[in-house]
């Protein structure tokens, strides 16, 4: 059969950079390129608007195939994941092992069981595990760091009892030595002694994996992405270091790593994320354990992250887990675990919840044939970039880190933990600002919705004061502003927010939505209008409705009228708000009118100040 190697659209001239250039320019009208289209990222690179092939031309990593080292298309030639459910066993076993059963014939092909720590005996095991076939799931285990040598131990003989086939049977027993030290800021010096039993434990166990680097940690605890990875990256490599040497080489140790990785809604740079991961963990073995090539493949679990999870409008963290979910498995994860959209708030979780959350994966599998494709972000030259610019971010930092003495002398110190925390603090300033937006919590919140107090005090920040060094801060990015919210809903009556809408019809309407967004934010009752004739007719319906606050709603050329005679009506009865930044701010602060409410404002801030004005205390 004859072959056409003519390229498709050749009779098309081709565009150069410069002629793009040359028309976005134009367009630009004079404002400069770099700073109306170009944008820093936090990660600590410039993004450009377009990426044409010459920007990805001399990347190292561009012509790399899936499969191939160093697996930054994927460590496998097809992009099948595992589908996982976490079950917490509870001391009734035989309704875990019923729950595991059910599960498994509802799409889920790996699942995670977390064991108390007085429940490691292989009867126990052997109970939750009965008339599961293996050979169609894999299974995770999971308890106390301190008992993990007994866990393995319990795993080991209770697959034994159940005739497993201890060459075929896939899982993790999950072993992280540096956990006390980031979630309780608690110095273990045994870890390593506890850590080689169960290397030793699992030697029967071809398939399982029984350390793991738990950057989903990181991930919790408000991390930017080029730190989960630097950080993922260091801990592996001391590891490596920790466990390598007389009794394991180095690639036994690598082989038995596993990567429990947290995903967050930021949607292209997580695809890069889990490629760069990928990538740089193979170089690290390969310079370890030269040679050894299965070894160097990262096995790499995901789960959606909770940093950004809110209470408020929790149906919207459904569309939050949506994006995560395609971003792990667009970039190749082996493994993913969708948690349940209310997980802010509780861990008993109804089956609906559970429900939802394995569909999402299931619909990417069946109706979006996410697994058919692999690497579908190959060769996007914007993914590439992302990809080899959040690798060089995270190698710094790995490299940084290696430089003053590892993971576990940085960690030991709390070093880590303080980085991360002010990434944390940092980002709650975005959140407060708005710069960094939660949908449902500081923007566009539900106006009407109550969640209770039961709900309001479950929240599940999960920090806690280092023992010994810092520990990492679980505090949500949402937790200020449902504070508030909380904090209104206890009171048993909302502050009534009246807005004073007149003058300019296009702008009383605008700032009357942001005024009302702004003060629902925490948990105000809204009472906006169509519109008043007079500022005297305004503020008598105010008082009529018992209004908290007066909201003016105008447009800034009125409000040096306005603004001063609805001052004059309420002074000293309603505090006056003016929505906006006029030109003549100072002068109407001049009258002594003190509050405007803007995009530049600290929404949290503001709304602590109003509510603490209104006696309402979080």
């Amino acid at each position: 059969m004859e072959v056409n190697n003519e390229k498709l659209f050749a009779e098309f001239p081709e565009v150069t950079t410069e002629r793009w250039m040359e028309e976005v320019t134009k367009d630009l009208k004079g404002v400069p390129f770099e700073k109306k289209l170009v944008w820093r990222t936090k990660e600590g690179f410039n993004v450009n608007p377009f990426y044409r092939a010459e920007d990805i031309k001399d990347l190292p990593t561009k012509d790399s195939l899936p499969g191939e080292f160093p697996f930054v298309r994927g460590v496998k030639a097809t992009n099948d994941w595992l589908v996982r459910q976490e079950i917490v066993v509870n001391n009734n076993f035989a309704d875990a092992n019923t729950k595991l059963k059910r599960i498994l014939g509802l799409g889920i092909t790996s699942v995670g069981l977390h064991f108390k720590k007085d429940q490691l005996q292989a009867k126990n095991i052997k109970a939750v595990l009965e008339g599961v076939d293996f050979a169609k799931v894999e299974i995770n285990f999971y308890s106390c760091m301190k008992h993990a040598h007994e866990l393995a131990a319990a795993v080991v003989e209770a697959l034994k009892e159940l005739g497993a086939d201890l060459n075929e049977v896939r899982g993790s027993i999950n072993f992280d030595p540096y956990r006390y030290l980031l979630v309780k800021g608690e110095r273990w010096e045994g870890f390593k002694e506890v850590g080689e039993k169960v290397l030793e434990t699992i030697k029967p166990l071809k398939h399982f994996t029984g350390l793991t680097v738990q950057s989903l940690l990181f991930v919790n605890a408000g991390a930017y992405i080029y730190q989960e990875l630097g950080y993922a990256l260091s801990q592996g490599a001391a590891i490596l270091a920790a466990f390598a040497g007389e009794k394991f080489t180095a690639e036994e140790v690598a082989g038995r790593i596993r990567f429990d990785m947290g995903v967050s809604t930021n949607y292209f740079m997580e695809i890069a994320k889990f490629r760069a991961a990928r990538w740089l963990w193979a170089l690290i073995v390969k310079q370890n354990a030269p040679g050894a090539t299965d070894a160097s493949k990262a096995l790499i679990h995901a789960e959606t992250g909770m940093w950004n999870k809110t209470i408020y409008d929790a149906y919207v963290n459904l569309l939050r887990t949506a994006t995560e979910s395609m971003s792990a498995t667009l970039a190749g994860v082996h493994s993913l675990t969708v948690a349940p959209f209310d997980i802010a708030y509780t861990d008993t979780f109804e089956e609906f919840d559970e429900r939802i959350a394995r569909n999402q994966q299931l619909l990417l599998k069946e109706e979006s044939h996410f697994d058919k494709v692999v690497d579908p972000a190959g060769g996007s030259y914007y993914i590439e970039f992302l990809t080899n610019s959040i690798a060089e971010q995270a190698w710094k930092l790995f490299l940084s880190t290696e430089e003053e003495g590892g993971f576990y002398k940085a960690a030991y110190e709390g070093k880590v933990q303080e980085a991360i925390n002010a990434s944390n603090t940092e980002r709650h300033k975005a959140i407060a600002t708005r710069q960094e937006k939660l949908l449902g919590t500081n923007i566009f919140p539900n106006f009407t919705e109550k969640i209770g107090h039961d709900k309001g005090s479950a929240r599940r920040d999960l920090t806690k004061e280092g023992k010994e060094v810092t520990a990492l801060n679980f505090k949500r990015g949402g937790s200020d502003f449902e504070d508030l919210r909380v904090a209104t809903e206890k009171t048993g009556k909302a502050p009534k927010v009246f807005m004073l809408t007149i003058g300019n019809l296009a702008m009383r309407l605008a700032r009357s939505q942001f005024a009302s967004n702004f003060f629902a934010t925490a948990g105000y009752e809204l009472i906006d209008n169509l519109g008043f004739e007079t500022v005297k007719e305004g503020v008598e319906a105010a008082e009529k409705a018992g209004a908290d606050i007066v909201v003016l709603c105008s447009s800034d050329d009125e409000y040096a009228e306005y603004g001063p005679e609805a001052y004059d009506l309420l002074k000293g009865k309603i505090p006056l708000v003016i929505a906006g930044a006029p030109a003549c701010m100072d002068d109407l602060k001049a009258k002594g009118i003190e509050y405007f409410v803007h995009v530049k404002v600290n929404v949290l801030e503001t709304m602590q100040k109003f509510s603490k004005m209104l006696g309402i205390k979080a």
